[in-house]
This record gives C-alpha cells, sequence and structure tokens, in this order.
C-alpha cells in the first residue's frame, strides 16, 4: 500500500490538485451553463481529491497537445488524454478508462462512405496536430495529405472553408457539428479506437500507482459508465 504522504507530494506538490481539462474531448469535459466543468473527466478528479484530502483546480485547454506541451513546464500534476507512444517519454498513464472512435466527418453529397476510402492521392484531411486521432493517422495515412490545424473546432471549420475533402475527429464532436450544421454527414465506420486514460507527469511512481488503483475501482463499480451517462456520452464505452 502507498504511503498517503508520498503519494500526496507526488500528485498535489502544491497543496492542490491542478487538473488540466482538454476541452477539445466533450467525451470528457463540458462547460456547464454556471462554467463549471462537468464530465468524466472533473467528476474523477473530483472524486479523486476528496479521497486525498486536497481541493482540485482546473486548467483549462483547448487541445491535447497543448496539455502534453508544457508537462515539462511543471503545469499541471494530473491530466486526461489518450494513449499514444509519442507521449510517453514525458508521460505516464494509468490503464484505459474509456473508449470512443475516431473517424471523418465529410460533405453530405461526397462520394465517401468509409474510412479506408480517404487514403487516397489527392484527398486532403483535416486534423488536429497532436490530437491522439492525428498521431495515429499521422502513421496510418499512406496517399491522403493531412492538413494541420492548431485545434479540432479549427480542423472542423478548416475543412468547412478550405473546401478539403474530410475532417478527422473524435465521433462525438463531429457528430455535434453535422447535426448543427446542415449538408454534413459523419462516416459510420472508424479508423482507431481511442483510449482515454489519466496521466500524469513521467516519474512520480507512486502517484500512479494509487491513481491506477482507484481508476480500476471507479470502472468496477459504475462510477465511469454513470459520469458517462449523466453528461450525455452515451456513444462512448467503459474500456475494458
Amino acid at each position: 500500500m502507498n504511503d498517503l504522504k508520498t503519494v500526496l507530494a507526488q500528485i498535489a506538490p502544491s497543496g492542490e490538485l491542478r487538473v488540466a481539462l482538454n476541452y477539445g474531448n466533450p467525451v470528457l469535459v463540458q462547460r456547464g451553463a454556471d462554467g463549471i466543468p462537468q464530465g468524466v473527466a472533473p467528476d474523477l478528479a473530483r472524486e479523486l481529491a476528496r479521497r486525498l484530502g486536497v481541493v482540485p483546480r482546473f486548467i483549462s485547454y483547448e487541445a491535447a497537445a497543448k496539455v502534453a506541451e508544457v508537462v515539462n513546464e511543471h503545469a499541471w500534476d494530473l491530466a486526461f488524454m489518450a494513449l499514444d507512444p509519442k507521449r510517453e517519454a514525458n508521460i505516464d498513464f494509468t490503464t484505459a478508462y474509456v473508449q470512443i472512435e475516431g473517424t471523418y466527418l465529410v460533405r453530405e453529397n461526397s462520394p465517401w462512405y468509409s474510412v479506408a476510402e480517404l487514403d487516397r492521392e489527392g484527398a486532403r484531411i483535416a486534423v488536429a496536430k497532436g490530437a491522439a486521432y492525428e498521431l495515429y493517422l499521422s502513421r496510418a495515412i499512406q496517399q491522403a495529405e493531412l492538413i494541420f490545424f492548431n485545434t479540432s473546432n479549427a480542423a472542423i471549420h478548416g475543412f468547412v472553408n478550405q473546401n478539403l475533402e474530410a475532417a478527422g475527429g473524435v465521433r462525438q464532436t463531429l457528430m455535434e457539428f453535422a447535426a448543427d450544421n446542415a449538408g454534413y454527414r459523419v462516416l459510420e465506420d472508424y479508423y482507431t479506437a481511442i483510449y482515454q486514460a489519466l496521466a500524469l507527469p513521467k516519474g512520480r511512481r507512486q502517484a500512479l500507482d494509487y491513481v491506477r488503483a482507484f481508476l480500476e475501482e471507479m470502472k468496477q463499480n459504475g462510477f465511469v459508465a454513470e459520469a458517462l451517462r449523466r453528461s450525455g456520452q452515451h456513444g462512448a464505452n467503459v474500456a475494458l
């Protein structure tokens, strides 16, 4: 069993739990009407902070890449982001707790009906640089051209304004745009399953072990599933 004092010294060295929230992924976090963050990520952070006896302080980001960029600046103590080997040089991860899908947004009248059809010469795909799905596509795409933007929201608007063939992203984000804007649809299949985990700056071993055990408990007791349901994320699954 981890010594709680050591865990606290590693995960909340300033006396508060500084939590990075990526609002570019609405599956994990949403802005409430009162501005208070809601969703599975802040719910987990609040419960973890309660158990540790510290206060959570939420720090807002608009893209996962921005969270990853500042890890060595000691800007946060806990984050929620997708597992990816490129990030493991500076970040330690728990096991996954949520599985979501990376797919494409296209125009309603486009000829694309499968993700595989878009990996072809001349196809231009808008993506958010540093996002988990972009890291995957940068490894997997053979012929299509990736067009990079700073955030997922910027990638969607870049796809629209620059008349690109598709926008890559998290299914829920793309479906939200398609629901609010006539003339667009989201492909039914997906190119990768994105596994979301809790993340700590590299080397905080005792704290990582504590958070891993905490997360497994939250998966097993239904906390994660209920948080997803409560925040309306019915398309996301609890990772096994």
